[in-house]
């Protein structure tokens, strides 16, 4: 598998991205020091490099002065997921990881630690405001260069504000870098609509600067690209409720005629033919034709997912929900030849209640630990069409909608007893066509959670009932009085400030919710 990042270009990045005064007082062992960085183009490209990186570094989560810190990619999966009704708690899940279930999290919850995504927003901010200066620098060193590498920034950025601002609300909305501790300053929290604005001004900036490719397939679908921006627009503008621009942005993807479905199930009147080579080519080895932005982990550098997540290992703290292959999946007890592929053997693996997109090597094979590198998916072509979708139906075109949902599900051979067959005009039976089907499609890769609260709170909570029904799918029945009663109040859809955060930053005011 091929990776983008190289850890030998990090070094220098490093030293000149962290505010620790013990890099800054104290000339590093191979020479670099901040007045020595910034001059040459590699530099640069170490750094924006060093802003993937930033998001796997510590994948299984590390400890400091104030705790446990989780990974970025930890906390992409459990932001997505933890609070949503495909999952349940394992063996070895926390009392975080059950209080978040519960919908009882506390400002001391390490699952609302934002850290590791302002550390990666840190990284963006000093490419941004550091890398024009190397246009004085170093005379090979192009404007059309330093245009892609701040596309990368901006982008990567504004996707990272995407999730804070969907998790908690209103958050701090820094733009500057931090270079060392004198310029570390409080900084109040910025509304949800301030800070969703500026996601929209940074990724239409960045729209500008952006290459269309890189050159080779790796480094196309794990590095940000024109259609990354455009998908992440998409998904920005559907949280937004503004339809016909994240139509326009589907379309950009979907016109320029660069990505696909990878070939599932084809049915030829009673025989299905699937396609044996789907879950290798899509999880097992990334950067398919369907991928459109992949963290792209390897050999070298591993995620948290096989400890998270396999029935081999005494730390896992996920399972499937027990129903999950009856509820979103369903079952043909006639014929054991007719399923749906995303199902057993791709999204869990019922005989061991494992989520298993990242811990198969194929329908019932184990990864072992050193094979803990599937690619995480922040987007493929599929979330593509079934926004689109969402984005139709709202604008009243139910049939155009329903088109590219059965294109979905003919992929997958979903099964007639999933299908709702919802009439064109039916609004609200589409929506859950829809969330349904996003459910089935992206099981388990971190949008379940954002894509219940997205349909919930839409004209003013008016379907807050998909939200409760999640509620009542996830927590256990003896809490889940408590659970819905909090759910009624809009402030618990979002995180408290962990801690830490307030004792050290005077300005942040606590979510309402948990004041």
């Amino acid at each position: 598998m091929k990776r983008i990042i190289q850890y030998s270009l990090m070094a220098a990045a490093v030293l000149v991205m962290t505010g620790c005064k013990k890099w800054l007082d104290l000339k590093p062992q191979d020479g670099i020091i901040k007045e020595e960085f910034w001059k040459t183009k590699e530099q640069v490209k170490a750094s924006v490099f060093g802003i993937y990186s930033s998001m796997m570094e510590g994948s299984t989560g590390n400890y400091s002065s104030t705790g446990y810190i989780p990974s970025l990619s930890e906390l992409l999966f459990v932001w997505g997921e933890g609070r949503a009704d495909n999952i349940a708690p394992a063996t070895f899940a926390s009392s975080d990881d059950l209080e978040l279930v519960n919908v009882n999290t506390q400002p001391t919850n390490v699952n609302a630690n934002w850290r590791p995504f302002y550390r990666t927003i840190n990284f963006c901010n000093t490419v941004i405001e550091k890398a024009p200066e190397v246009l004085a620098n170093d005379n090979t060193f192009t404007q059309a260069q330093l245009d892609n590498y701040l596309s990368e920034a901006l982008t990567i950025r504004a996707l990272m504000y995407f999730y804070l601002v969907r998790s908690f609300g209103d958050v701090p909305l820094k733009l500057d870098a931090t270079l060392s501790d004198e310029n570390i300053n409080p900084i109040a929290k910025s509304s949800r609509d301030t800070v969703l604005n500026r996601i929209v001004a940074d990724l239409k900036l960045a729209e500008g600067k952006a290459v269309t490719s890189y050159g080779d397939v790796a480094s196309d679908k794990g590095r940000v690209t024109v259609y990354t921006i455009n998908t992440i627009l998409a998904d920005v503008y559907l949280w937004m409720d503004k339809y016909n621009e994240c139509i326009a942005e589907c379309d950009k993807v979907i016109n320029s005629q660069k990505f696909g479905l990878i070939r599932g199930a084809t049915v030829n009147g009673p025989v299905i033919e699937y396609n044996d080579g789907w879950f290798n080519t899509l999880y097992y080895n990334g950067n398919s034709n369907e991928g459109i932005f992949e963290l792209q982990f390897d050999a070298q550098v591993l995620n948290p997912y096989v400890r998270m997540f396999s029935s081999g290992f005494s730390t896992r703290r996920w399972i499937m929900a027990a129903d999950i292959m009856d509820r979103v999946f369903t079952v043909d007890f006639t014929n054991d030849q007719n399923y749906d592929i995303r199902g057993d053997g791709a999204s869990v693996r019922a005989a061991t209640t494992t989520i298993w997109k990242y811990v198969g090597v194929n329908a019932i094979s184990f990864r072992v630990l050193e094979q803990s590198y599937a690619h995480w998916f922040f987007y493929r072509y599929a979330d593509i069409l079934l926004m689109k979708a969402e984005a139709l139906n709202e604008i009243n075109n139910g049939a155009d909608a329903l088109a590219l949902i059965y294109t979905i599900r003919q992929r997958a051979n979903a099964l007639d007893a999933t299908d709702l067959a919802p009439a064109p005009g039916d609004k609200n039976l589409i929506q859950d066509f829809i969330l349904q089907e996003r459910s089935r499609e992206f099981c388990y890769e971190g949008k379940r959670w954002y894509d219940v609260l997205r349909n919930a709170k839409r004209n003013n909570y008016a379907r807050l009932g998909i939200l409760l029904a999640s509620v009542s799918q996830s927590v256990p029945s003896n809490m889940q009085q408590s659970a819905q009663a909090k759910m009624q109040d809009h402030n618990s859809h979002y995180f408290p400030i962990y801690l830490y955060e307030m004792q050290t930053n005077n300005l942040l005011v606590q979510n309402p919710f948990y004041r």
